[in-house]
């Protein structure tokens, strides 16, 4: 099992996203997402990520180096994943129920709920909307683009988002987590994880296959 601490970011003024971008670039180490659980999809984009949190916020970035890019979803808790899409997923009580969530490659948003990998429920759109999200590749969606693309994604996620878990504490919390990259519906689908899932057939939602994550 993969496990990874989460430094705490110090900042007390109004966070700007551009700004909350270069204090993770300034105060944590890069990670990778580069575990290929199947042999039927072999190809692996070259992905990374940082996190950290602050002020009751957790800050992830993605970047992204893979051959082609798509971004058909628009519609908030549409099938992002279908898209070149980064997720990630946190269990906080280290238990088989977990939020998941799902950017597709100019940021819209898919989040929910699940148990065991059942769903328990989207969160309300009201809710996303707290989440800030940057993408180099802009908000407009796309037909499938080959030739070889690099892109970033900066995302702020409010705990309010975590909205079965209203008293959480970031500070000292440690959780189950997974990051992934996909692109079903891409000429190349691919399935790559930071820590190993190991099914049969490509499924993220396997809490029982998440790594371990401290908010120090």
């Amino acid at each position: 099992m993969n496990k990874m601490g989460i430094n705490e970011i110090n900042y007390n003024g109004l966070i700007d996203i551009d700004i909350a971008a270069k204090l993770l670039e300034n105060n944590t180490d890069i990670q990778t997402i580069s575990t290929l659980n199947w042999s039927k999809y072999s190809y692996k984009p070259n992905v990374k990520f940082r996190i950290a949190y602050c002020q009751d916020q957790i800050w992830l970035k993605y970047y992204v180096t893979e051959e082609n890019i798509l971004a058909k979803e628009k519609k908030v808790n549409g099938a992002v994943y279908k898209d070149s899409c980064v997720e990630f997923f946190i269990s906080p009580n280290q238990n088989n129920t977990y939020y998941n969530f799902e950017f597709n490659c100019i940021g819209t948003p898919h989040v929910g709920y699940r148990q065991k990998g059942v769903s328990k429920g989207l969160i309300a759109p009201e809710i996303i909307k707290l989440i800030k999200v940057k993408s180099s590749l802009g908000d407009q969606p796309f037909e499938e683009k080959t030739g070889g693309h690099q892109w970033e994604m900066m995302i702020i996620i409010p705990k309010e988002c975590l909205v079965n878990d209203k008293n959480i504490v970031l500070k000292g919390l440690k959780a189950n987590a997974n990051f992934y990259k996909c692109g079903d519906d891409t000429s190349k689908p691919h399935f790559v994880t930071w820590n190993p899932v190991g099914t049969e057939n490509p499924d993220y939602h396997q809490p029982a296959y998440m790594g371990e994550i401290f908010f120090k």
